[in-house]
């Protein structure tokens, strides 16, 4: 069995395999996180602009498409230290093998500035309030999940079998 690599060497890593597209990687988590987040999408995505109005549409087809099960444009918007948690292949095999559980829509409310040079998102699903971390990095809003959903990535860290069995999925 592998041993699993280190945050920082696989930030790293994906820091030098973005190349040119990653003009900086943000250090691991209480390294100063969100001050230097880079998207890490195989193919250039038009600019979005850099407006609240903007930050909220694009939040707005982010969980939308979440809920319709079109994951590769929803891992697509993560920041490359998200992207290092899982690769894009496994987040959507993951997610088409075990389904979330039908959940009502989310209700994206607001946008406000929040540290650091994130941008803090509320929104609501099925009466519970919750809140996403986005930046906007080289002329594109990226959502950073390891601030906005750590649960998450513990799961993602996880083998295909022990991410089935804590999710409670049949398959794995």
């Amino acid at each position: 069995m592998l041993k699993r690599p280190r945050a920082a060497a696989v930030v790293a890593a994906v820091c030098l395999a973005a190349g040119t597209l990653a003009a900086g990687c943000s250090p691991g988590p209480g390294q100063g996180q969100g001050r230097a987040h880079a998207a890490a999408s195989a193919a250039p995505l038009p600019p979005d602009p850099r407006t609240m109005s903007a930050l909220l549409k694009v939040a707005t087809v982010f969980n939308d498409e979440y809920d319709r099960g079109d994951y590769g444009p929803v891992y697509d918007r993560w920041d490359a230290r998200s992207q290092a948690v899982i690769a894009r292949a496994q987040y959507i095999k993951r997610h088409k093998d075990c389904p979330s559980a039908p959940h009502a829509t989310a209700l994206v409310e607001s946008a406000t500035p929040g540290p650091h040079g994130a941008w803090l998102v509320d929104y609501e699903i099925g009466g519970q309030r919750l809140t996403d971390y986005w930046f906007y990095v080289r002329h594109r809003w990226v959502f950073d999940l390891v601030l906005s959903n750590p649960d998450s990535v513990k799961l993602y860290q996880m083998t295909p079998q022990q991410y089935a069995s804590a999710t409670g999925c049949a398959h794995g």
